[in-house]
């Protein structure tokens, strides 16, 4: 579901979803590369290479290639990171003058699961908004299917 909040003129967009698995494990497929090339490319695309410095400052980078052959990299820096807490970058596509920014945040809940709140924010247009919207959708169902079951 996305959220959006009518007084302010930022175009992001925020989603929420719990994971069955405890918080340092949701944590860890969002801070490993090895966990993010599970994940973090929606639909068939794959992830072919990832970089997570998760430290104030470190590098964060996806390159993700669809079935066509076709890739994207996107890539940032992080700006805040509370380890099993809250991860802040910015994200930035190849080719893209756009700047926005992800704030992922972790919240134990009971039975060993995680609440887990993705705002992306600071987006050019609300096209932007909704392309990105759309695909963190599938990230973030592959995320769910790691955990599943």
């Amino acid at each position: 579901m996305t959220e959006l909040r009518p007084d302010e003129s930022e175009i992001y967009l925020t989603l929420r979803r719990t994971i069955d698995a405890p918080v340092e494990t949701v944590y860890a497929a969002w801070t490993d590369p090895e966990i993010l090339c599970r994940w973090l490319a929606p639909g068939d695309a794959v992830v072919g290479r990832a970089i997570a410095e998760a430290t104030v400052g470190g590098m964060f980078l996806v390159e993700m290639r669809g079935t066509d052959g076709q890739k994207w990299i996107t890539r940032g820096r992080y700006r805040e990171v509370v380890p099993n807490r809250r991860l802040v970058h910015t994200w930035r596509w190849d080719g893209s003058d756009v700047e926005s920014l992800v704030t992922v945040e972790f919240e134990p809940e009971p039975g060993e699961s995680t609440r887990l709140t993705l705002t992306h924010s600071r987006f050019a247009d609300a096209e932007g908004r909704e392309e990105h919207e759309r695909g963190w959708l599938g990230c973030l169902a592959k995320l769910d299917a790691l955990h599943a079951g």
